[in-house]
Formats: C-alpha cells, structure tokens, sequence
C-alpha cells in the first residue's frame, strides 16, 4: 500500500517541517496550503513524486475537491497532519465577530472537514493516522487568546472524540500541541500582549535548559509531528512539547 500523507498548512512553519521529514522517510506528500505558489515551493524542494494544491480549508466544497486530486494523482490518503492554522489575538472585548470566525473556521472546523474527508478513505483501508496541532493555548488558555484558546481547545475535544469513533477501525488520532508555535503566522499579536512566552514559562521549564528545541530537533514539533503520525500510538495522546 503507498504511503500517502497529506499536509494541510504545508507551506511553512510546522507544517513545511512535517513535510520535509515525512519525504526523508519516503512517503508521497500532498502539500496543502491556501498559497498554492508556497506549497508549489515546499513540493519543489522536497523533491520526488509530491503533489502541491491549494485549499481554504473552511469550505466543505474545497476540502472535499483537495481529496479527490490528492486520490486521482497520489493514491487513497492514509495519513493526515492538520496543521493549518490561524490567529487573531486581542482581548475578548476588542474582538469582533469576524475575528471570531475566521479563527472558529480555520483552526476547528477546517481539521473537522479534513478529519472527514480522510477518515471516509481510511476505514475502506482498516488503517490510518491522523495528528492534529493544537496549541497549549487550548490546554491551558492564554490571555488575549480567548477565541485561539477556545478553537484550539475544541480542536482536542474534537480529536478525543473522534479517537474514540474510529480506534476500533485501527485509525489513530493523535494532538500535538507546541508550547511555541514557530508558524508565523501563529506568532502575530495585535499590541495586546498575547503571546508572551511568560505565559508558557511553567511548561518551558520542563525543557533542558528552556532552550528552544527548533523546528525539526529531537523534540521539535515537527519531528514530535512525524513520529506520531509514522509509529503506532495511543488513542488520544494529547503532547505539549
């Protein structure tokens, strides 16, 4: 059976690590990103058979256009890595309603529609694995993040559920939530504050030295990412790196 991993947010930061070292390992990589001409650049550099297409993962209709191409010029998916993402930090009280949304539409909804999409091909296979990334944001809320918080926070129910839903057809679900997200597009604050790694000293701590441990280092979100999705796993392990 090929191995077909498909990479939502696959342009940059987390996603592009996960990418690069799904390919090390010899899998066929569907590179999904709203930026068709970044992930065109990821697929370009990865080298190989790899597929690169653009998605807004907010509509039902393009998620399911997305897993239709990736099938028609990859093969079945049967792995999936949901790490589009976005955010919009200010205050509750500065927040406006389509603020709110997009990020309710992006960062749950989008990995639900996906979630779906992939879970339909992967009982027809009696296997698969999904990883989803969450944020420590959703684990333990983070001050003028209350909307990201919130998304984030759905997004592990949501994985717990669903690992619930289909462990018995031998598909894994699994959330890696970093302490730092690396994805710039996740680091963008509004003057308000959030984002401020104090709120993750707790956590940090546990780190040897706080160091921060990159993108693709032993415990990197992207190589944490990649072992999840590759090596048999729990149903639902929630790992704040």
């Amino acid at each position: 059976m090929d191995r077909v991993c498909a990479v939502f947010g696959g342009s940059r930061g987390i996603g592009r690590a996960v990418a690069r070292l799904m390919a090390q390992r010899d899998y066929r990589l569907a590179i999904v990103a709203r930026n068709l001409q970044g992930a065109r650049a990821v697929a370009g550099d990865l080298g190989g058979d790899h597929l690169a297409l653009s998605c807004d993962v907010a509509k039902e209709h393009d998620v399911q256009n997305t897993f239709e191409e990736i099938e028609k010029n990859l093969g079945r998916v049967n792995f999936l890595v949901n790490a589009a993402g976005i955010n919009r930090d200010n205050l509750l009280v500065r927040t406006n309603a389509e603020d709110m949304l997009s990020q309710l539409h992006t960062n749950l909804l989008g990995s639900m529609l996906t979630c779906r999409a992939a879970v339909k091909t992967m009982i027809k296979q009696q296997t698969g694995s999904i990883v989803n990334v969450g944020s420590v944001a959703g684990v333990k809320g983070s001050s003028g993040q209350s909307v990201y918080s919130a998304s984030k926070g759905g997004l592990v129910a949501f994985s717990r559920a669903l690992a619930k839903e289909v462990a018995r057809k031998k598909i894994r679900v699994n959330v890696v939530a970093p302490v730092r997200h690396h994805h710039q597009a996740l680091l963008r604050g509004a003057g308000t504050g959030a984002g401020d790694p104090h709120c993750y000293s707790a956590l940090e701590q546990r780190r040897p030295g706080g160091r921060d441990l990159g993108l693709t280092g032993l415990r990197g979100p992207g190589r944490c990412i990649c072992t999840k999705t590759t090596r048999e796993t729990s149903h639902l392990k929630v790992s704040c790196i």
